[in-house]
């Protein structure tokens, strides 16, 4: 399977993905810019400045959406959905439902905002993109980075709001790295694998580490002990598509999420924390992955199931 790419600042929808062995390979992200209070690489927190570009589909652009509603920014940062479906021109806005066009930069095409920074950009059109509108660029497109800046950077001493409090910095970013690999990226792994062996592999990674999570969650609530963290949004919104979209698509299909007493019954706590359950889109969830994804799903049928159980 390939996927667009920026060489050179021409679009090309081709894209190497994979190595030798049929692993799937995820470039790093370029963009690594921060807002801080003391504005030391040019960006400081205010009202109105940022503009935030996701997709509702995408696990890593929902992270930044749920810290944005978790942190009550929807007034501060402004707001542009993409269409759940990615095809040979990458990402793009439109009026399908769910959607909210560009009204910064009057694009239709996410890759012309890398375009706009740089002319001559060569790598990956991915969101989320934090964007500065004073200096009409990108300041960041990691969105680890970005849900930290979130955290932290707007309001640093915010009592229960805060998300990685001093004293567990150490321990959520531990935990991050951690879940990265096997589950965050595994499940890509699994699922854009192309040899047997690279997909046993992603997979096996995969359930060992769920395996071992619910062990965790039997002791505790959160991955971090006892209050929700930076940790538990970037492995939420990897298990919440999980029945819904990679056991099935992916072929991550040993076991559901639901079969995991804990680990569900900490993905409907998580869900149902104020503010999350509004950020997710299954409709635009299922219809990116099924539609968007043609060398797995070539006849682009989105299935109507599953019914998650979801209620408390």
């Amino acid at each position: 399977m390939a996927l667009g790419q920026l060489v050179n600042g021409q679009w090309t929808s081709q894209r190497q993905q994979d190595d030798e062995q049929g692993r799937f390979l995820r470039p790093p992200t370029r963009f690594r810019h921060w807002i801080t209070q003391d504005g030391k690489q040019g960006f400081t927190p205010e009202a109105g400045r940022y503009h935030l570009y996701v997709s509702y589909a995408c696990p890593w652009a929902h992270r930044t959406l749920i810290m944005r509603a978790l942190k009550g920014l929807e007034q501060a940062i402004s707001l542009s959905v993409v269409d759940p479906y990615m095809g040979e021109d990458g990402w793009f806005f439109s009026q399908a439902p769910g959607c909210l066009p560009d009204t910064v930069n009057g694009t239709v095409y996410v890759r012309d905002l890398y375009l706009k920074v740089d002319p001559q950009m060569t790598g990956r059109v991915t969101v989320p993109i934090l964007w500065d509108k004073q200096q009409q660029t990108i300041v960041n497109n990691e969105s680890r980075e970005i849900i930290r800046m979130l955290d932290q950077g707007f309001f640093p001493d915010d009592g229960d709001r805060n998300f990685c409090p001093p004293e567990l910095h150490e321990r959520i970013d531990q935990t991050i790295d951690a879940i990265y690999q096997p589950i965050n990226n595994g499940v890509y792994r699994a699922g854009f694998a192309t040899t047997q062996r690279a997909y046993e592999e992603a997979v096996d990674e995969l359930f060992a580490a769920l395996d071992d999570w619910e062990l965790v969650l039997q002791e505790q609530d959160y991955l971090c002990g006892d209050r929700l963290t930076e940790a538990d949004i970037c492995l939420f919104t990897t298990l919440i598509r999980f029945d819904a979209v990679y056991y099935g698509h992916f072929k991550c299909n040993r076991r559901h999420i639901w079969d995991y007493p804990q680990l569900w019954a900490y993905v409907k706590r998580i869900y149902h924390h104020p503010g999350i359950k509004d950020t997710c889109n299954f409709e635009h969830i299922k219809a990116h992955y099924y539609r968007s994804h043609e060398g797995i799903n070539p006849t682009g049928i989105v299935p109507v199931g599953p019914e998650l159980p979801l209620s408390i």
